[in-house]
């Protein structure tokens, strides 16, 4: 592996480059956030060992995965299991596949987050590359053995203080309250998700929705009831740690319809889910939308955090999808209307402090046009970091460029990695600090802004904003 520099994604002009370096000391060993991602609870409830080397960097990353089909090497070859759960190659064959194509992820932040974690977590500097496949894999296995390389191990050696994982509606909590009891010094906490019972569109909605009824004793058949199950089920999300929830959705659309009309759709796609024609697109559209602010409304009255995940085209490959299944790369970002979509939730919510909503984008053009604006406007809106596609030092760099001069510093939440990969956590929040301290840097260099405030803003990114945002500030 090429020599970490200690400068990586620091200012080129020598004079700025310093400036950042002075601002990184402050914000490097700062006790890590992680707010948002989507870690396995059970893995580090059982203090697992870490899966194989592919099976840990591979195979479960749809950026690697996405990148390797675009130059004709198929999932299967990389360890991705089919429908059915079946792995088609050794994880050591799926290794060397990886490293055949290394060469593929030049100047991408893949490659950047890999070396990195390889060599500052693993102890493995040995450049990837086909001779070195075989290499490299007996290393990583040698250390992924160790009792340091633990789980448990690495939450204390990456100085995480809170670690959010995303987590079903319906989902077991019983990991959380074994972590709850058994860690010092870490809070793992629970993040309540609840798409598969707030869309319509998907195949197990209403059997989503019968289970819900099922652990909270609601009556799910009716409007009321239903609303009640999942207010039941927010509150033991919260006695479980939780202090966000999470929502996925194609659009941000939202709607505010009165309690009658509101009860009269629940009715109607719950016969509609059953019936050979299904539930068609304009109702469940409408269903997401009014329950985006059938959510806003419950987090005025429980004070979870909640956050809005929009615009992904899900499975656009859908020869993909239907050998694979999810999350093996097939999602395109497409345009959100956030001034329109959001309107209905924000006349209501908007201007009530005790809502705290926060938004991300896959659509870039909107950063300085709508949610920039928006965040500078609401007192209940507050900008995620750049996510997804655009979770890169670009997209880091383009996102304080575009957002900073209209919504400032203050409305933002800092960062969250969004992460299943468990050992990349300290690299990307790492890349996050060094990209806002190189932004941070050329205002200090144009006299834009003292390097004392500077320096001030640089830890409030790195650890107070996300603090306060996700409202972490309790036990």
């Amino acid at each position: 592996m090429a020599v970490i520099d200690p400068d990586r994604l620091f200012p080129a002009d020598p004079s700025t480059r310093t400036i950042a370096r002075e601002l990184y000391a402050h914000v490097r060993d700062l006790p890590l956030l992680s707010p948002h991602g989507h870690v396995d609870p059970r893995m580090l409830a059982e203090d697992q060992q870490l899966p194989a080397p592919a099976a840990l960097f591979v195979s479960p990353d749809h950026y690697l995965t996405r990148m390797l089909f675009s130059q004709g090497v198929h999932p299967r070859s990389l360890g991705v299991p089919d429908r059915a759960g079946k792995v088609h190659v050794s994880d050591r064959e799926a290794w060397r596949t990886f490293c055949e194509n290394w060469y593929l992820f030049r100047g991408t932040p893949s490659r950047g987050w890999l070396e990195q974690s390889l060599t500052e977590i693993f102890g493995v500097s040995t450049p990837l590359g086909p001779g070195t496949a075989d290499q490299v894999y007996d290393e990583l296995t040698e250390r992924i053995s160790a009792p340091e390389f633990r789980p448990r191990a690495l939450l204390k050696r990456f100085g995480l203080e809170v670690l959010a994982t995303t987590d079903a509606a319906t989902g077991d909590l019983s990991h959380h309250a074994k972590l709850a009891s058994e860690l010092s010094g870490v809070r793992v906490i629970p993040t309540f998700r609840p798409d598969a019972v707030t869309d319509p569109s998907r195949p197990d909605w209403l059997s989503s929705v019968e289970s819900l009824g099922s652990l909270t004793g609601d009556d799910v058949g009716t409007w009321a009831g239903y609303l009640d199950a999942l207010a039941r089920r927010r509150e033991e999300f919260k006695a479980a740690g939780a202090t966000a929830t999470d929502h996925g959705v194609p659009t941000a659309q939202t709607a505010d319809l009165d309690a009658g009309s509101a009860a009269r759709l629940y009715d109607w796609l719950r016969v509609a889910a059953t019936s050979e024609e299904g539930v068609s697109p304009k109702d469940a559209e409408l269903f997401r939308a009014q329950m985006l602010t059938e959510m806003a409304r419950m987090s005025v009255d429980d004070g979870l955090v909640m956050q809005l995940h929009p615009g992904s085209l899900r499975n656009h490959n859908r020869a993909l999808y239907d050998e694979l299944g999810l999350d093996v790369g097939g999602d395109i970002p497409m345009p959100t209307d956030y001034v329109n979509g959001l309107r209905p939730l924000l006349d209501r919510f908007g201007n009530d402090p005790r809502l705290r909503l926060v938004l991300f984008t896959l659509d870039e053009t909107s950063y300085s046009r709508e949610l920039a604006p928006l965040a500078g406007v609401y007192p209940a809106l507050y900008l995620g970091p750049a996510w997804w596609f655009y979770d890169s030092p670009e997209g880091m760099r383009r996102f304080r460029e575009l957002t900073t001069e209209t919504a400032g510093f203050y409305n933002t939440v800092g960062f969250t990695d969004d992460t299943r990969a468990f050992p990349s956590i300290p690299v990307r929040h790492d890349v996050a600090r060094r990209v806002d301290c190189a932004f941070l840097a050329r205002l200090v260099a144009e006299h834009r802004l003292p390097a004392d405030e500077a320096a001030e803003t640089a830890v409030d990114l790195a650890y107070n904003l996300p603090k306060r945002a996700y409202r972490l500030e309790g036990e």
